[in-house]
C-alpha cells in the first residue's frame, strides 16, 4: 500500500507513540526540536507530493515550529493535542486516537473509544 501522508512531529517519543496508533502506511518525520527554514525544507522535500500533517507539542517551542511550518508550508494540516497535556508524548492514547481519526487517519481499533 503506497504512503500518501506524512506526519511531522518534534521528537522520537512522539513518533513512537503515534506509530503505535496508526493503522495505515504513514511516514512520520521528526524535527528533533526547532528547525530552520532550510532544515524544514530538507526534511519535507522527499514528501512534497504527500499530505502533510503537523502534530507538535502545545508549548512555546511547538508553537514556534508550527508558525514556521504555517508560513513555509501553508497547505499542511495542523493537529493539536489538548493544552492540558502539553506534549504529544504525554497525551493519552485515546485522545491522540481521536485527534488522528478527526484528520481521517486510520487508527487501530483497540485505541478507539
Amino acid at each position: 500500500m503506497p504512503i500518501d501522508k506524512v506526519i511531522l512531529v518534534e521528537g522520537r517519543s512522539d513518533k513512537q507513540r503515534i506509530m503505535r496508533l496508526i493503522a495505515e502506511p504513514i511516514e512520520i518525520v521528526c524535527t528533533n526540536g526547532t528547525v530552520s527554514v532550510t532544515r524544514l525544507e530538507e526534511l519535507l522535500a522527499p514528501y512534497d507530493q504527500l499530505e502533510i500533517y503537523v502534530f507538535v507539542d502545545a508549548d512555546k517551542s511547538g508553537e514556534k515550529l508550527r508558525a514556521l511550518i504555517k508560513r513555509e508550508f501553508p497547505e499542511a494540516l495542523h493537529l493539536y493535542t489538548e493544552p492540558a497535556y502539553r506534549e504529544v508524548a504525554t497525551t493519552p492514547m485515546k485522545v491522540l486516537a481521536t485527534v488522528l481519526l478527526g484528520a481521517n487517519i486510520d487508527v487501530k481499533s483497540e485505541f478507539i473509544a
